[in-house]
Order: structure tokens, then sequence, then C-alpha cells
């Protein structure tokens, strides 16, 4: 199949999945951005999606375009690296100024960044659509049914803190990187449109990334 045979297919692919994984990130962002401002509010916005079937339908569509771009991703950097080989590698460090850092890193800032997803899955899903999926009664302190108290529960512990903070600096990398990349994937790699990609890639990514810290933030400060 020529998507998944040839090298344009498979970037194709992880281009498509990726900025599908970018509108995810800017709704979740949205939605846990407003426990800053009412946590009933957020509640409310978790009991609404909670184990709905519409719910799960979305987080395995979600599930399954994460795991196809990981394996798209790991691919083509494999495929990438033995086919520079260390003539490609001579050639980065005589020009550095030519590739950008996050372009030669994204395999180590991906792998970062779904360490942090499986910290994220273990502290928040694991302990709230997941207990309702199986089944399980809501416990003696409401805990999957309250996700406004376990966000602030989670983060008023500075250390869990600061590796949140450390992995959205990843996605951070990542994004302003994979975000113009994508486009350009498809075409959009013009004179005109190259330069407006990546600023628009820098700012959606900013935003992301600030919007997520700034709930760990404002989570940390009202645990104080």
């Amino acid at each position: 199949m020529w998507l998944i045979d040839s090298s344009i297919g498979r970037k194709l692919i992880m281009s498509i999945t990726g900025l599908f994984l970018i509108l995810f990130l800017i709704f979740h962002m949205s939605m846990n951005a407003v426990a800053i401002f009412s946590g009933e509010a957020y509640n409310e916005i978790c009991g609404f999606l909670g184990a709905n079937w519409y719910a799960l339908v979305g987080t395995a569509v979600l599930a399954g375009g994460f795991v196809l771009h990981i394996i798209f991703a790991t691919i083509l950097t494999l495929r990438n690296q033995k086919a520079r080989g260390e003539q490609g590698y001579a050639y980065q460090q005589d020009q550095p100024g030519k590739v950008e850092w996050a372009s030669k890193n994204m395999l180590v800032l991906g792998l970062i960044v779904l360490v942090g997803l499986c910290l994220h899955l273990t502290h928040f899903w694991a302990k709230m659509q997941l207990p309702e999926i199986m089944g399980a009664e809501e416990d003696y302190a409401g805990q999957f049914a309250d996700g406004a108290a376990l966000i602030k529960a989670t983060f008023s512990n500075i250390v869990i803190c600061l590796v949140y903070l450390v992995w959205f600096v990843a996605i951070w990398f990542h994004l302003t990187h994979g975000f113009w990349s994508a486009f350009q994937t498809m075409g959009l790699n013009g004179k005109t449109w190259f330069p407006r990609l990546k600023c628009i890639a820098n700012i959606a990514s900013t935003v992301i990334c600030l919007g997520f810290a700034a709930v760990v933030v404002s989570a940390y400060i009202q645990s104080l």
C-alpha cells in the first residue's frame, strides 16, 4: 500500500495524525483551563464526557492516532538515520545552524512526551474515566467524580509540578517543529507560507503549553 510502503506516504500519515493530536491538545488545554476559574464547571465538563459512548469512541480514536504517530515517527527517524549514516552526522556537525535543534532531536523529544503521557494517564485517566469504564463505585472521597480536587491533590507536590513543567517544555519543542513540518509535508512550503506557518506553530505551541502550565501552577498555589 502506497501510504505505508513509501516514505512520502508514511510522512503524510504522521503529519495527519500529528495535526489531529494538536487539535486534541487545544481542546484538552481549554478544558483543563476551566479548572483555574471554576472547579464546579470543570467537574461538569468531566461529567458530560465521563464514560459515555462518544467519549469512549473519542478516546479509542485518539489512542489509535497516537499509536500510528509513534510507529511512523519511529520508522521514519530510524530509516533517515540509517540513510544519512556517518556522512549525514558530519554534515550536521559542520552546519549546525542549518538544522533546528528540535528537528534533530524529535525522537528524543517524542520519547519524553511519551513518558510524560504515561505519567499523566496514571495520575488522571486511571483515576477518573477508567474506574467508570470498569464499573467501579465512587470511592469514599469521590475522587474520580471530583476532577478539580484530583488536580489540586496531584499538583500539591512540587516534584510532580516540576516534572510536568519539563514535560510541557518537551511538548513545546516537539510541537513547534511538528506543526509546520506537517503542513510542509502536505505541500505548503513556499516562501510566502513557510514563514507564516512557523510563526503560527510557535504561537499555537506556546498558547497550548502555557495553558497547561497555568493549570499546574494555579493548582500548586491553591494548595499552599
